[in-house]
This record gives C-alpha cells, structure tokens and sequence, in this order.
C-alpha cells in the first residue's frame, strides 16, 4: 500500500491531486476480517502525562485506538511489567542516567526510568481506553535481567512470550499494531511479526514515539526495510 507521504514526496502536489481518485480512496479501504489482529502496545499510564516516562501526546492515541478497537473482532493488549530493581533501570547502573545506553549480555541496552514495576499503578493499563472485547493481555519484561520491548520475544531474540503461537492457532495471518512507543514497543513488535511470518500494518496516528538520538526515523526506516506497512487510522473501515 502507498504511503501518502511517499507519493507526495515523489510526484508533487499537482500528480497527488491528479491521482487521488484512483490511489488515495483505494488506500483508505483496509476492512478488518477474521484473520486480522490489533496489538495494542503498553497505553499504560507510566507513558501517559504524569507518568515515569511519559510519552509526548501519548495519551492522544488512546481515542484513536478505541475507535479503531471497534472494526476488530481480535484484539490483543501488552503491558511492560518489569520487577523492582529491573536491569533496563538506569537506577541499578551506578553512575547512569536515563537514555544513555550499556552493552548487556543479549547487546546494547537503552536506561530508562523505573517504570510499569508490577503491581503499581504506573503499570495499570489506560483507565480511558474502552475494549471490552479485547480477549487478551501479554506482559512482558518480567524477567529481571533481560528487557523485553517487542510483544512476540524478548530482548534476547530467543525467548519468546508465546503471542505468535496464540495468533497462529487462531489462524491470524495480519496484524495492525498501535500504542507506545513508536521507536521502541512498536517498531520491535511490528519487526517480530514480520520474522514471524505475518502481514504488518503500523497505524502511525494511533502511536507517538520517544524519539530518542534519532531512533523515531530509524524504527520507520527499519520497518519499511521489513515491509511493515505504514497507515493511517483513517485507511481502516470501522462499522459496516
């Protein structure tokens, strides 16, 4: 599917006008069916205003996602959900700050700020987001000596959560992945779910990124290398 950006860039206002009729209203036609999924990745109220690493205009994915909600039959939601003391906390590397990085076993690791420790309410999804018909929630990143950004495996490459079992016995073959954070959570679950052998749609509106020395562009180049397809709210048909 065409990226809107992609055909503005290349063709100039005047041919994107020109060609709207036959690319921009076939683009905005994507109808969910039963073999489609929406990830909803870690609305999670540390990454919301207020929280330990709040995300710029995070909470403004939130209406957008429980619109979309609406045109799935399956939904699946994640939740970061990190020990005390987790080693992706730059309070256990000793003279560390936030965003600065160190090389672990399984390679190099962003610091954040402590954050979604389990049972805190900094950990507790969106009290704004309204799926009731999500039939499942995958927490990740308990294990106290490995992050786990992507909702399919965990920082290692190898240890897995068991998402893609799920959606591969629920005969899933795509996925629509929105939340936060777009360079992080995202990017590594829409990246995984390519290894894994399933259409990926990014739907960019219904995301905000971290941003952090260049790593929103990367995400996007990185999944575009992947095939990762990048929408918009809008392309999805909600309702009949």
């Amino acid at each position: 599917m065409l990226d809107r950006r992609q055909i503005l860039a290349a063709l100039g206002t005047s041919a994107l006008v020109a060609l709207a009729p036959s690319v921009l209203f076939a683009a905005a036609s994507i109808k969910p069916d039963d073999a489609s999924a929406l990830l909803v990745i870690d609305v999670q109220n540390c990454f919301l205003p207020g929280g330990s690493l709040a995300v710029k205009e995070g909470e403004q994915v939130v209406p957008v996602i429980n619109k979309m909600a609406k045109a799935f039959a399956n939904v699946v939601m994640t939740q970061d959900w990190h020990t005390p003391g987790h080693i992706s906390f730059a309070s256990v590397h000793s003279g560390k700050k936030p965003f600065e990085t160190v090389d672990l076993p399984y390679g190099k690791q962003v610091l954040w700020p402590d954050h979604c420790v389990q049972g805190t309410d900094g950990a507790s999804l969106s009290k704004d987001l309204a799926i009731p018909h999500a039939e499942l929630i995958i927490r990740k990143g308990f294990h106290k000596d490995v992050d786990s950004y992507s909702a399919f495996l965990e920082a290692d490459g190898k240890t897995s959560t068991g998402l893609a079992g799920y959606l591969k016995g629920r005969k899933i073959k795509r996925v629509f992945v929105a939340g936060l954070a777009t360079d992080f959570c995202v990017a590594w679950t829409a990246l995984d779910a390519r290894k894994a052998g399933f259409e990926v749609y990014v739907v960019e509106d219904a995301c905000r990124g971290i941003d952090t020395q260049g790593s929103l562009a990367k995400a996007w180049a990185d999944m575009a290398k992947a095939g990762v397809k990048r929408i918009q709210s809008a392309d999805i048909t909600v309702g009949a």
